[in-house]
């Protein structure tokens, strides 16, 4: 339990103070001569409490400057492991399982295997940062509370051991310049000199009879904690980019005339078109002509920006899409829509389908049936041509047969896209009659389609009649979108943290206490900061008052 102790002025100290927090006077030590310890002004700090309990021993691992250090030091030794090999992060299409021990061999998998390629997102980082944001609190309420304390209690009349033990000191007589005047009357008179003089070098001064107080720039001793509240903001912005929503940094593919949805947000963006220029063979260097090898001068996506407002998560409905934003994307010039960023970062010509208008034929009468629309992203469940039904009971972007001779689909890009329906209508059976229909004629030639469909394939030809009916996607851009909703509070927080470093650095609280007894001057001076500065003051001061200051013992140090 927390007890006080009582000083010979009355006043109650908190156990562990080691100065009066009123008079100044040193609690323990009073006999010894040493430079008193000034940091708090002697107030006692929770840290430092006697028999703490669990609570107590949890404030005091997180208040202590050295736990701290070790933390940065490990934190930032945790992140110069995450710059080793490139994070995973900053891949588009690639098998990090395999890319890291065919890249960097066994080290490369050991890397992967630790996890050190996704550091950055990695709960022992985010620990690690929890931690010194939590030590930046508690250090902070650990000192400043007292610091407020003292600094808000300042009593003008300190104690003579007190400002004798100062490191910068003076004690002697005061000069006799007023005649026959008393000795209180010399007292008071010389501290009026004194507090003009203090007042000129810009001293906020205070008096009570033959006592003074001077101080300046007291506001530079919260430098270090609005410091700290800075990079507490800092720590908490860095740690908000963790939760859904505040943070997202991906590499999405763009086929041209296509809506793509982009991850964890109600926005699609379709790129419109994709154009690419290239230098010619007149701009290009001597190697790359030597090299045969075509080098892209600029390249840019035509966006356009859409806002989802229904069915946006029904993968049977095709979703409602509002334009909200259009804009040209090149390199340098991302499209910037209300803090979400799409930078350009690629591009592949890879001609994909995005659409074809195939006709259904009757082989044997010549008679055309009709058409459909079959999509490549969101084919429908359902298709009427003329007297005939075209129900989807299958459907596969990129073609294939598994181990078991299965149907499956490689990827979800529409490479190799196949249908199956069951066709019901004049002349079928009442169930229906499974028919598999590939759009593109490579594909209609490998899988043996016709061979397929059998008997039907006889009888109807379901395929496209010119160019016309088919939408091609020639480029595919890659996009980085980005979006950080936590970057002005980190922003913001640097601002402080440089505002708390600043003051700090460019200022410094000075205070002199000076007591006059029976004529005998006690001034005692402290500064957190350039001792040689408030030296020199108080040298002009006591100057300026008649005392003359031998200059080789200024230049010691001791007054």
């Amino acid at each position: 339990m927390i007890q006080n102790t009582k000083c010979e002025c009355g006043h109650q100290n908190l156990v562990g103070t080691v100065l009066c927090e009123s008079c100044g006077k040193p609690l323990y030590d009073d006999e010894s001569t040493e430079p008193l310890e000034m940091r708090y002004d002697g107030v006692a700090r929770r840290s430092q409490k006697a028999n703490p309990g669990l609570l107590d021993k949890v404030w005091n691992f997180f208040s202590s400057v050295k736990i701290a250090i070790y933390l940065i030091i490990i934190t930032l030794l945790g992140a110069a492991l995450g710059t080793i090999f490139t994070q995973e992060s900053n891949f588009i299409n690639f098998d990090p399982s395999t890319y890291y021990k065919e890249t960097y061999g066994t080290i490369g998998e050991i890397y992967y295997m630790l996890g050190l390629s996704r550091t950055y997102e990695s709960w022992w980082f985010i620990t690690l940062l929890f931690m010194i944001g939590t030590s930046l609190v508690v250090c902070s309420l650990d000192r400043v509370l007292p610091l407020y304390r003292a600094l808000s209690k300042q009593q003008i009349r300190k104690h003579s051991s007190f400002i004798l033990r100062q490191k910068v000191s003076y004690f002697g007589h005061i000069n006799d310049n007023h005649g026959t005047a008393d000795i209180d009357q010399q007292s008071r008179a010389w501290i009026d000199q004194a507090a003009k003089a203090l007042k000129k070098q810009r001293y906020r001064v205070h008096t009570d009879g033959t006592a003074l107080l001077a101080e300046k720039n007291r506001f530079s001793r919260w430098g270090p904690y609005i410091n700290h509240i800075g990079l507490i903001i800092f720590l908490m912005a860095v740690l908000m980019r963790s939760l859904p929503g505040w943070n997202m940094d991906q590499y999405v593919a763009f086929p041209e005339g296509t809506p793509v949805k982009i991850p964890s947000t109600s926005y699609y963006l379709k790129n419109e078109k994709f154009t690419v220029d290239y230098y010619s063979e007149d701009e290009m260097s001597a190697d790359f002509r030597a090299k045969q090898q075509a080098v892209a001068k600029i390249y840019e996506t035509k966006a356009v920006l859409y806002k989802c407002t229904a069915y946006c998560d029904d993968p049977l409905k095709e979703p409602t899409l509002e334009e909200v934003h259009r804009q040209d994307i090149v390199v340098n010039k991302p499209l910037n829509y209300k803090g979400l960023l799409a930078y350009q970062y690629d591009y592949k010509e890879n001609p994909l389908l995005i659409s074809v208008k195939p006709s259904l034929k009757n082989k044997q009468t010549g008679e055309v049936y009709g058409s459909m629309e079959l999509s490549m992203s969101r084919p429908a469940d359902e298709y009427k041509v003329g007297p005939y039904q075209f129900k989807l009971k299958g459907y596969f972007p990129d073609f294939g047969l598994d181990d078991k001779g299965s149907p499956m689909t490689k990827s979800n890009e529409a490479k190799a896209p196949a249908f199956i329906f069951y066709i019901t209508g004049p002349g079928l059976a009442t169930e229906g009659q499974p028919f598999i229909y590939f759009p593109r004629q490579v594909d209609k030639e490998t899988f043996a389609q016709d061979q397929i469909n059998g008997d039907i394939a006889q009888k109807f030809d379901l395929s496209v009649n010119s160019m016309a009916d088919v939408n091609f996607s020639s480029y595919t851009s890659y996009l980085n979108i980005r979006v950080d909703r936590a970057l002005p509070f980190i922003w913001v927080g640097a601002a402080i943290s440089m505002i708390g470093l600043i003051m700090g650095f460019y200022w410094h609280h000075r205070r002199v206490w000076v007591r006059i007894d029976e004529g005998q001057l006690s001034l005692g001076a402290h500064t957190n900061k350039n001792w040689f500065g408030i030296r020199k003051e108080v040298a002009h001061i006591l100057h300026k008052s008649g005392i003359k200051v031998d200059p080789k013992t200024l230049e010691a140090g001791v007054l």
